[in-house]
């Protein structure tokens, strides 16, 4: 007989028949379960593929992989990616230009299409433009936007101000991983394009970049290369990494080659290579040849670049001082207000440019053909009513006069400052005179200075025919030589003055204008140039247009050099006392004027 009661045996039992039952069931929807999938029809292979390859934990593994990838793995990914086409490990569904697909791409779609852009190289360039300038951003559905430093939003690729803000607004940033996968997909864009200075570019974002390449991308497009210029580039870009990775005998070659380089990278890896103890004595002698023949091909490439400074410098000191020449020369008045000429021209092609940028949005970057008539007209009415009211009346009288222009610059400062503000303004270059032509890896001659240079010598030129080939021209060398005599012959001075002093402040809107390509336009922008502009007159002579060339190409490249050596506040000391003594020596200038003074 069992020693315990009874009831707890029909517990028992009812526990194992409940938990039987309950194992029963699940078994049954188990079964259920497999047999309705069995039922189903099978997964197409791309479909099952698309799953797999975006959501399964490898691919999310080598994600982040590549987030956390050291150089090692960016070298061999960049180095496929120069090398062999790249495939998506998913597809792009956005629709829209290489722009658009690339914001709309998860992290892995960009990646693949760095390594094989399905644009242009100019797309590729606008894009590393727009993630530098932070100016590209996602919105809602993927949708591509722009935001400028303004906060004005813009739809992407109409370039279209909109008011309707995307509640996820989100930049675009790029990883590590990412911006080495840019810079090495603008390389494989550039090395394959069929314009030689695209593929020059390409050249150097690989030099640039020299530690983390394949010099067998470079072997590869030096065998293919036929332009002479690309061609000498990655030879110098062969031999920096023979230099880095040969033996002693390769180092020597390579430096033989490196020593016609005036590559500032490359005399750093000379001096880094010069630090090391132990250097064989041939390799080291090598490196010694080297270091010194590229310090002498740098240096002259850095004087010739200061040299082009003062020359651009001096042709604004020229365009300042033509206008002063024929005002000063003609009428023997001393215009302080010669710099505020200057610049209202430059507040001139400030407004030309908000105009254009108002009105002819698509025109804007060609405001500059327009500023230009603008600024002269502007100035030269301008002047020619002060002409008129203030300095007619006061002829003869030169202390008066100085006066009389001293007041009327602080009046015109006064009135752009009611008008404009205080604070400077920004005068933007147009986009054809951005950037600088190359001349070689340490000199630079930047595009708006060329073209200042290039529009002074047209100015100078067109005004050495109006002077000398025109009636207008022969009435004003008249009435500057002797102005009673050209009177008694029945020549309108009191017109030729007013229209020459027109001149000369139209002359004066034009260096204006040319200073707002390089320089800050504010209301004290004249007071800059006035004192040298003065000097530039004064030392070549009063009244003649070629000692003024002279003299600002003197003042021009001499205050220049002076300033790399001593400063500029001593610079302009040493050109004060210099001109002094000259004006002592030769009280009338480089050249003077011929004919007889009655007056």
């Amino acid at each position: 007989m069992s020693p315990y009661p009874s009831f707890i045996y029909d517990a028992q039992a009812s526990g194992f028949n409940k938990a039987f039952s309950a194992v029963s069931l699940s078994l049954s929807f188990v079964l259920l379960c497999l047999a309705f999938m069995l039922a189903l029809p099978p997964l197409p292979a791309s479909a099952a593929d698309t799953v797999v390859d975006s959501h399964s934990p490898a691919n999310t593994v080598a994600t982040t992989s590549n987030l956390a990838s050291d150089d090692k793995s960016l070298l061999t990914q960049n180095a496929q990616s120069l090398t062999t086409p790249a495939t998506l490990t998913s597809p792009v569904t956005s629709q829209g230009d290489a722009i658009e697909q690339f914001v709309a791409a998860d992290f892995s779609q960009r990646q693949a299409m760095l390594g094989q852009w399905p644009g242009s190289a100019e797309s590729l360039d606008t894009l590393v433009e727009l993630i530098d300038n932070d100016e590209l951003y996602q919105g809602n559905g993927g949708q591509t936007y722009l935001l400028n430093a303004d906060d004005e939003l813009f739809t992407y690729p109409d370039r279209d101000l909109t008011d309707e803000w995307p509640s996820d607004l989100a930049q675009v940033t790029l990883t590590n991983a990412l911006r080495s996968a840019l810079v090495f997909g603008q390389a494989k864009v550039k090395l394959d394009s069929d314009d030689p200075a695209q593929r020059l570019q390409a050249v150097s974002i690989l030099a640039d970049n020299i530690e983390q390449i394949d010099p067998a991308i470079v072997s590869a497009a030096a065998v293919r290369e036929d332009d002479a210029e690309v061609s000498a580039a990655l030879s110098t870009l062969q031999a920096r990494l023979d230099f880095r990775d040969g033996d002693v005998a390769t180092q020597i070659a390579a430096l033989d080659m490196l020593a016609d380089s005036d590559s500032p990278q490359v005399l750093i890896d000379v001096k880094q290579a010069l630090a090391n103890d132990n250097l064989d004595p041939n390799l080291k002698a090598a490196l010694l040849a080297a270091e010194a023949s590229i310090e002498q091909r740098i240096s002259i490439s850095t004087w010739s670049g200061h040299l082009f400074t003062g020359l651009s410098t001096a042709s604004i000191l020229l365009l300042a001082a033509l206008g002063l020449a024929i005002t000063f020369g003609l009428l023997g008045v001393i215009n302080m207000a010669h710099g505020e000429l200057i610049m209202i021209g430059a507040y001139a092609t400030y407004v030309v440019q908000n105009l254009f940028q108002a009105y002819l949005p698509e025109m804007a970057s060609w405001y500059l053909l327009a500023a230009i008539p603008s600024a002269f007209l502007v100035s030269a009415v301008i002047g020619m009513v002060i002409e008129r009211i203030v300095i007619r009346p006061l002829y003869g009288r030169e202390l008066e006069t100085l006066l009389a222009t001293f007041g009327i610059s602080l009046i015109l400062m006064q009135l752009i400052r009611m008008v404009f503000g205080a604070q400077n303004v920004e005068v933007s270059n147009v986009s054809w005179l951005s950037g600088a032509y190359q001349v070689s890896a340490s000199l630079a001659l930047p595009y708006n200075r060329i073209a200042i240079i290039g529009f002074t010598v047209i100015i100078l030129l067109l005004l050495v025919y109006l002077l000398n080939k025109t009636r207008f021209g022969l009435f004003v060398r008249a009435v500057t030589q002797n102005r009673q005599m050209a009177r008694a012959v029945g020549i309108p001075s009191a017109r030729i003055d007013m229209l020459a002093f027109g001149l000369g402040s139209g002359l004066a809107g034009l260096a204006g204008c040319a200073l707002a390509q390089v320089g800050n336009v504010g209301p004290s922008l004249g007071q800059t140039y006035i004192i040298d502009a003065f000097l530039v007159v004064v030392v070549g002579g009063v009244g003649q247009v070629w000692g003024a060339v002279l003299a600002s190409l003197g003042l021009g490249v001499s205050g220049t050099v002076l300033e790399i050596g001593i400063g500029a506040v001593l610079a302009k000391i040493v050109l004060l006392v210099l001109v002094i003594l000259f004006i002592q020596k030769r009280p009338q200038g480089l050249f003077a004027l011929k004919g007889r003074f009655v007056d």
